[in-house]
Order: C-alpha cells, then structure tokens, then sequence
C-alpha cells in the first residue's frame, strides 16, 4: 500500500510513483476548481484577467473528466458543465484574441497600416473588448459559476478511485495522445480552421492531462508539455486570427478594413500552420504503443 505524499508548498498536485493514485486525484481535482474559484471572486483582477484564468482552469478540469470518464459517475456531466461555464464567458476573449492576432500582424510585417489607420482599428477592437467584459461576467452569472465550483469540489470525495492502478491512467492517457495523433492533418497548407481548432483541442486535453505525470519525468516530461503548449499556442494564434477575420464581415467593426486584413490573417495563419506542423510531427512521432509502454515503465521504475 503506497502512502500519500503531500505536495510542497506552492506545488501542483500531480500522480507520485509512490502516492496513492485516488487521493493523488482528488487532489488534482480540488486544486483545478480551487484556481477557477479564486479567478472568478478575486476583488484584484480585472474581468479580462478573471476570465482568462477562469477559462484556462475549465480546460484543465475538462482534461481531467476526460481522462477520468471510465471511472467516475457524472464524468460527461461536469466536463459539459465546465464547457458551458467557459462559454458563458467566451465573448469576452474575442476582444482580447482579436488584439493580440492584430498587433501580430503589424510585429510580423504581415500587414502596413498608416499609424492613422492602425489606431483607428485597435480603438475599434479596444470599445468591443469593454462591452464585452462589462456584458459577459455579470454578478449574476459569476454567483452561478461559484455555486457550480462548490457543487463540483463537494463531489469529489465521493468518486469511487479506490482502488484504481496506473494501468488504467496510462490506458487512458494513450488513448488521448492517439485521438491527437490522428487529428494531425495530412496537408496542413490544406487544413481548414476548424480541423486545427479541433487539433488543438485534444492538443490541450493531452497536456494538462501529461502534467499530472510529470514526476515520472521530471526532465523529459517537462520538455514534452513545453513543445505541447508551444503547439497549443501556435494552433492558438490561428484561431486568433479567425476571430480577427470575423470582425471584418459585413456590418462588423473592421468590415471597412477587410481587403486589407483577410489576406494578411491568411499569410500569417500559413506561417504559422507550417511551425506547427513542426513540432507535431516531433510531439507525435512515437506510437501509441510505444507511447503506453513508456508510461508503464516509468512508472515501475518510480515505485
């Protein structure tokens, strides 16, 4: 019977080779809602912030759901709870993402602007970014999310994870990094926004999901999640630049601007498409097999 190892302080909660598995799990579980309440009711950030991080604790919890599906009840139910809580608030990241795709556009020399112009649009961007935080997290709807969260930490107790082995982690940790695998696209100058949306997706379930182990690696796991973020945010500023196409249809803020910024936004996904195309290919470039196999004999070799 393996005893439970508290974490250092400041530390992230993660699966030790010689820590008990479900508490290591509760934990994990309890520390992820903990960061999503604290974002939400913490009087110092700004909304843009409070969303932010609120939004990046939901994709670590719905990694964890997905992960865990097969052994807890309600799995489905909280990851889609988390997702509809995201969402709720996912407006008030368009203004945010347009910005950043933008002035990527001006840094990369993708795009020439008279200053006129370009502080015409970031103005535009800016009045978008205000309405949406001051429409998105109302009191209300922040109540509903903290009642949520608490609802959420108050079951985790009761999931059945005793006992659970490394066996079934690892199983479902493969079964991830093939689902990411096989969202690589063939020919990504061909690939279309939404496949390296849904790319980066399972990219993002497979890195949260590869931190929980990252103590069977402490040197190797840690360069894995790198080149895995440095994959989601790639895919990330090409879903930016969608946002940023968007503003420019017709009755949009930016459509006066749209023969300028389309072509720009394309040349740039391109680039981008073709680094990410890079590190997928060395990211993925074992079999899941071969991956799986890894897995378990780190984790022998820990206990």
């Amino acid at each position: 019977m393996h005893a439970l190892l508290e974490p250092e302080m400041g530390e992230k909660p993660a699966l030790q080779p010689k820590a008990a598995i479900g508490p290591a799990v509760r934990a994990i579980a309890a520390s992820i809602l903990a960061k999503g309440r604290m974002a939400i009711v913490d009087p110092e950030r700004s909304n843009e912030d409070a969303v932010h991080e609120f939004r990046r604790a939901m994709k670590e919890w719905r990694a964890l759901m997905r992960l865990l599906a097969p052994f807890i009840p309600d799995a489905t139910r909280w990851r889609h709870d988390a997702r509809d809580h995201a969402r709720s608030l996912a407006h008030a990241r368009d203004g945010a993402a347009a910005t950043t795709a933008f002035d990527g556009l001006l840094d990369k020399g993708n795009l020439a602007l008279s200053t006129r112009s370009a502080d015409t649009i970031r103005s535009r961007i800016e009045a978008l970014r205000g309405d949406e935080e001051q429409a998105v997290l109302t009191p209300a709807l922040r109540d509903a999310i903290v009642a949520w969260l608490d609802v959420a930490a108050g079951a985790i107790e009761q999931w059945p994870l005793d006992p659970f082995d490394f066996s079934s982690i690892a199983g479902q940790l493969t079964r991830a990094y093939r689902d990411a695998r096989r969202c690589i696209p063939a020919d990504w100058s061909a690939a279309s926004a939404e496949e390296l949306h849904t790319l980066r997706q399972r990219v993002i379930d497979l890195r949260y999901q590869m931190e929980l182990i990252e103590p069977l690696w402490p040197r190797f796991g840690r360069m894995w999640t790198n080149e895995a973020e440095r994959l989601r945010a790639r895919l990330g500023q090409c879903q930016d630049l969608e946002v940023l196409k968007r503003l420019t249809a017709p009755h949009q803020p930016l459509a006066h601007w749209r023969s300028r910024l389309t072509p720009a936004c394309a040349e740039r996904s391109a680039a981008l498409a073709h680094r990410a195309a890079r590190i997928a290919h060395r990211l993925f470039a074992e079999r899941p097999k071969a991956f799986r196999h890894r897995l378990e004999m780190l984790w022998e070799h820990g206990r």
